[in-house]
């Protein structure tokens, strides 16, 4: 037959041998479920190093390459990144702070340093702009606020909310980039009466920024991207649902070692107490 089809027998013998170990038995078929799960779990956000973190810990030890072909046959989709623009005015008069962290987001525990920043979401009814505040030990979103102008008190809502759950001592540091907002008195003067530490990016240096650049990408990617918003009110209601039920409780990050900002909290304070 091979020499009437013109094929070597090496050739027929490796796709046999292909065809006979093709991993079709019931744990090949269990791990295509979990896959299709951890895809609509996470509304098809997680890629294959997230899927691999998440079957690894379910006592699946297979490898990026392994994984890139169970969601290939499962036909699992991962969301794709659309570009979006800064809504950073930093052509303003006002006093600047220097830059403390210098690109350094590396904390040993939490309320050591925060980062904050502002973005937009489209909605029917306009603009919705949105102030965040994480911290860097974590990763957690401890402070946001919305509203339709971009303003001072957006900003200062955002880093009253994170004082009012943290509660950080003071020399605390606070960093953003150069917009007018946090360059405002109004920010300026919140920070002097908790004696927190400003510190600013470079001008038009996102990377001095990029933990909060890194948050608003996925945020865009994973949700605000794949919606039409009606209202400002089912917008905000939307990034609350992201933030609190997803981003900070259940979503995965690759440098808390693919575990969510409140588990990776919850963990550390348990060893603090043993230690």
């Amino acid at each position: 037959m091979s020499r009437v089809l013109g094929v070597k027998t090496n050739n027929y013998y490796s796709y046999q041998k292909r065809n006979t170990n093709k991993p079709d038995d019931s744990t090949h078929q269990e791990m295509l479920e979990l896959v299709k799960d951890i895809a609509e779990f996470s509304n098809n956000t997680y890629g294959e190093r997230r899927i691999k973190s998440v079957l690894n810990a379910l006592s699946f030890p297979v490898s990026r390459w392994k994984v890139a072909k169970l969601m290939k046959e499962a036909n699992v989709w991962v969301r794709y990144k659309k570009k979006y623009k800064s809504t950073t005015n930093s052509e303003h008069n006002k006093p600047i702070y220097k830059n403390e962290l210098e690109q350094n987001f590396t904390v040993e525990q939490s309320n050591q340093a925060l980062v904050g920043d502002i973005t937009y979401i489209w909605t029917a009814e306009g603009w919705l702009y949105l102030a965040v505040v994480i911290d860097l030990y974590s990763r957690k979103v401890v402070g946001w606020s919305m509203g339709s102008r971009m303003k001072a008190q957006l900003v200062c809502d955002a880093l009253t909310m994170a004082i009012w759950q943290r509660q950080p001592e003071e020399g605390l540091i606070v960093h953003s980039d150069q917009g007018v907002q946090y360059a405002s008195h109004q920010y300026r003067k919140l920070l002097k009466s908790n004696g927190f530490i400003g510190s600013m990016s470079k001008k038009g240096c996102c990377w001095d920024n990029a933990i909060a650049e890194s948050f608003f990408g996925s945020l865009k990617q994973e949700r605000v991207h794949w919606r039409n918003y009606e209202t400002r009110y089912e917008a905000q209601q939307d990034v609350m649902n992201y933030i609190t039920m997803w981003y900070n409780s259940k979503r995965l990050h690759s440098y808390l070692g693919y575990q969510s900002p409140n588990n990776f909290e919850l963990k550390m304070n348990e060893l603090e107490k043993v230690a």
